[in-house]
């Protein structure tokens, strides 16, 4: 009797492991479907497009080896395909990427929003401003901040950059004295957060003294780096893994410092203000900063921003108001520093307005076209955002006939125009009217455009400037920049020179 039950308990646990297992075998018959009639669907979504080789499994990825060479890479593949070509992460992510003004006219003349590949891993900390929102709230809280770079506003900003500028150059005065090599990017990271933290909440950081002492500047440069080190690493494109991983960990701690920290500001502002009911009164006694000009933004219905929009937009000012613009002023002191006769024209330039004063100010930032052509040959060959991503939201139709339908990826890069050698002269207006708008972008075209661009250009000319009124930038062959397109353009090594004092006679 005791035999016949062990023997029944045994079957039917037996029974048990085949349902488990015949169970398992549907899920997983199920998920290699789903994944086969993705992969069918997306590679019929851009049956138009060609691209390079990839494999079955991994696409394109491994073409990437970060080791410098792959905005080299995307130039070649622009050149052997026209107007745009297909890139495969993974067998079933596919991204078109454009490479062509007169695609880039279609894509940049829309509102479709960024795509969810990239960004979305910013979200936790900058939460939905203007850089990933869309619909109509992209709309509403773009009419809002508008006037917030009106130039009366940008107007002051100029006396508070070139501080920063001007202390980042006392800071560099020990490199001017050993004439030894030194990295660039780090300075000039510090002293746009520095010169940002006084425009937005009106905050003296002392950061470029003190370095990365301060909790939320350090917390600010560990989001930069965390989400830039996501992107690039696949298996961290999963919430589930980053959040248990150890950099996840580092992540979320540095959200709550940055988040803390502008809720405090966001606070304090407030009851500094409750007295005030106009924007004009405030403008009447100081500057205006960033902050200002969110706390008092009011739509047709008199409605404001909430408290968790205000954060949002002040954290995304954060981000692209001084990473993407370190990036753009380190290349263009390299570009100047590879390019000695540029350099010389645009530093004669840059005297002649500042008659012995140190500093740039606001009506001098008109009287150097030399120097912004400068700015923006070094932009074209070094762009600090080296792609724009979009994705469609209903189906786009090219200027050949070519069309993505609505959900697919864009990723948008002009390189098919220009040859890669440094000639200001381009952007003379003569030559800017013989080409498309849309083959120079630094700053994005149409209705999503940059809307920090005049705040940026304003301050790449002020640093600039000052830098070239008191030091002789110098190439060092030794130390070529590894480029490596992430969020921002970055170097892999670093941007080095080395400088010295400007020779009064020269």
């Amino acid at each position: 009797m005791a035999g016949w039950a062990e023997r029944s308990l045994l079957l039917g646990f037996s029974h048990a492991q085949l349902l488990f297992a015949a169970l398992c075998l549907v899920v997983l018959a199920y998920k290699v479907a789903v994944f086969l009639a993705r992969k069918k669907e997306t590679a019929r979504r851009v049956k138009d497009f060609s691209g390079p080789p990839k494999h079955w499994l991994f696409g394109n990825v491994r073409e990437f080896k970060q080791n410098g060479e792959d905005l080299q890479k995307m130039v070649m593949w622009g050149k052997e395909h026209p107007y745009a070509f297909r890139l495969w992460f993974g067998p079933s992510v596919c991204v078109i990427n454009i490479h062509h003004p007169d695609y880039a006219k279609t894509v940049m003349a829309s509102t479709e929003p960024k795509d969810d590949l990239g960004y979305r891993f910013l979200v936790p900390w900058i939460g939905n401003g203007l850089l990933v929102s869309a619909g109509q709230k992209w709309f509403r809280h773009r009419r809002l901040l508008t006037p917030g770079f009106h130039y009366d506003v940008l107007k002051p900003y100029a006396k508070l950059m070139s501080e920063s500028v001007e202390q980042m150059l006392d800071n560099w005065e020990k490199y001017a004295k050993t004439k030894e090599v030194f990295e660039l990017f780090e300075h000039v990271s510090l002293m746009t957060l520095d010169s940002i933290m006084k425009c937005a909440f009106s905050c003296n950081s002392n950061c470029q003294k003190e370095g990365g002492t301060n909790a939320y500047i350090k917390a600010v440069y560990d989001l930069s780096q965390l989400a830039n080190l996501r992107f690039r690493m696949f298996p961290y494109h999963s919430d589930l893994v980053f959040y248990l991983s150890p950099h996840g960990y580092r992540f979320r701690k540095a959200c709550k410092v940055a988040h803390g920290h502008t809720q405090e500001v966001l606070r304090q502002r407030r009851e500094v203000l409750k007295e005030e009911t106009e924007l004009t009164r405030v403008q009447a006694k100081r500057y205006l900063d960033f902050l200002d000009i969110l706390l008092f933004a009011r739509d047709e219905k008199q409605q404001g921003l909430s408290d968790e929009d205000i954060r949002a937009e002040v954290d995304t000012f954060m981000f692209e108001g001084h990473d993407t613009t370190a990036s753009g002023i380190s290349f263009i002191l390299y570009s100047l520093a590879c390019h000695p006769e540029h350099q010389k024209l645009c530093r004669e330039e840059v005297n002649e307005v500042l008659h012995g004063k140190k500093s740039m100010e606001w009506w001098d930032l008109n009287k150097i076209p030399y120097t912004t052509m400068c700015i923006k040959e070094s932009l074209r060959l070094y762009p600090p955002v080296p792609g724009m991503a979009r994705k469609t939201t209903k189906p786009m139709t090219f200027v050949d006939g070519r069309s993505l339908p609505a959900g697919h990826q864009m990723s948008d890069r002009c390189t098919s125009v220009f040859r890669q050698v440094f000639d200001p002269l381009r952007f003379l207006p003569e030559n800017v009217s013989k080409r498309s708008p849309h083959a120079f972008v630094p700053f994005s075209a149409g209705p999503r455009n940059c809307i920090g661009q005049n705040f940026a250009m304003n301050e790449m000319k002020i640093a600039v400037a000052q830098t070239l009124g008191r030091y002789q930038l110098i190439e060092d062959p030794a130390y070529k920049p590894e480029l490596v397109p992430r969020l921002i353009l970055r170097s892999l090594n670093g941007i080095h020179i080395r400088i010295k004092p400007v020779d009064p006679e020269e």
